[in-house]
């Protein structure tokens, strides 16, 4: 199989630090999810509405770039390493923690620290692995990459298939504290990025030399700060309010809109994979404006299909477009990244399109709620108008395929 070739000629030390920013990143979406999945039976148990419980969303997604910023400074200054386990035992307590929430203020309290830890994660463990893979292939690691997103929401929605009538979201946010024993195997088998080793003067970076450089470069960061608010308008648009939608207006129980959530994400992962892979022939540009527009012919299917098979398939190729589009992502953002800010900028840019979108789904179910709760109509326009917002903006950026790392492998 070719993803199994693709890892054939990596070294050990290679492999390692891939899997522990897979993991890292799969099991940070894992607990995020965990809410997502957890969003109705929340409002049920605090007695207050969806839209209430939702804002819980916007509060990580607007905590995730102060996360970016923190984690992003103290890995250029102390190494991808030791930050990764910091970032990884720090959003796994978090999750812990939220399970004993008494009242929904504390939960959405919680819900804004682990925005704090979520948004460090990303870039320290993208950098960690493209700083230490070659240059030949970074498109595919980079799809597999960015769907440890795609696994971790997988992971959740079969975490709750699997238990959530034994032990309820509370229970859900207890098995969302497992992913502190990843930073056993961080600190057994992975070494400190070789281009961070390098580059030995960025050790003393200070706050201001990275400001300086961040200055320097400010058309590029306001553009990848445009691009990722599409992004995460294209991703957060078509998933968090899917399960509310498929349970509301499409009448599935809780346990078969979960069936669809896994399904419609193994065509996400394939579509990351797929789409990543493309971008090492046709460039990442190309492939993410391709998945763009190909979203489009599915959204049809995806929220009018006439039957439960039919809108199994619509979600399967839609995740499949967007989440290709997102594969692409990691690479994108690291090779367009000047060195010295690697570890902080992509992320940075990253959450702050996060927090440009951090009132989409409170704002999607304000909306469908003034028109009749149609939730479906709502996603659709969405999606429509974000994918070709999208498209437009990538086509109109630098193209930087397989540009090299100082101080990284420039081939296999």
């Amino acid at each position: 199989m070719k993803w199994i070739r693709n890892f054939a000629p990596l070294t050990r030390a290679q492999r390692h630090a891939y899997f522990a920013a897979l993991g890292g990143w799969t099991l940070d979406a894992f607990d995020f999810f965990i809410f997502i999945v957890s969003l109705r039976a929340i409002s049920t148990d605090f007695r207050t509405s969806l839209t209430a419980v939702s804002f819980g969303i916007t509060l990580t997604l607007a905590m995730r770039p102060v996360g970016a910023l923190v984690f992003g400074w103290l890995a250029e200054k102390y190494g991808r390493r030791p930050i990764l386990m910091a970032n990884v035992l720090s959003y796994a307590l978090i999750e812990l923690a939220s399970a004993f929430a008494p009242n929904l203020a504390v939960l959405l309290a919680l819900r804004a620290a682990f925005g704090l830890a979520m948004g460090g994660e990303w870039g320290v463990g993208a950098a960690l692995a493209f700083e230490t893979l070659p240059a030949q292939g970074r498109g595919f690691f980079s799809g597999l990459l960015q769907e440890g997103y795609v696994l971790g929401f997988l992971l959740a929605a079969a975490v709750s298939r699997l238990f959530f009538t034994a032990v309820g979201w509370r229970g859900l946010f207890v098995i969302g504290a497992v992913p502190a024993l990843l930073v056993l195997y961080i600190r057994a088998g992975v070494a400190e990025s070789p281009a961070w080793l390098a580059g030995r003067h960025a050790r003393g970076a200070t706050l201001r030399e990275l400001w300086r450089i961040a200055r320097a470069n400010t058309p590029l960061l306001l553009y990848m700060i445009a691009l990722m608010a599409l992004f995460n308008a294209f991703s957060h648009g078509s998933q968090d309010l899917y399960k509310p939608f498929l349970i509301q207006q499409r009448g599935l129980t809780g346990a078969r809109a979960d069936d669809l959530l896994m399904l419609m994400n193994i065509g996400a992962l394939f579509g990351g994979m797929g789409f990543g892979a493309l971008s090492e022939r046709i460039g990442r540009r190309k492939a993410i404006a391709c998945a763009a527009l190909l979203a489009l012919p599915v959204i049809p299917l995806w929220t009018y299909a006439p039957s439960v098979p039919l809108l199994a398939l619509g979600a399967f190729l839609m995740q499949f477009m967007v989440q290709g589009a997102w594969g692409i992502v990691p690479a994108h953002l690291n090779e367009l990244s000047p060195p010295g800010v690697r570890a902080i900028l992509p992320a940075f840019a990253y959450q702050l399109g996060n927090f440009a979108m951090a009132l989409l789904a409170p704002l999607q179910s304000s909306i469908a709620a003034r028109h009749g709760h149609d939730l479906g109509a709502v996603l659709a326009w969405t999606l429509g108008i974000v994918a070709v917002a999208l498209t437009v903006a990538t086509l109109l950026g630098k193209e930087a395929k397989s540009v090299a790392f100082a101080g990284a492998p420039t081939e296999q």
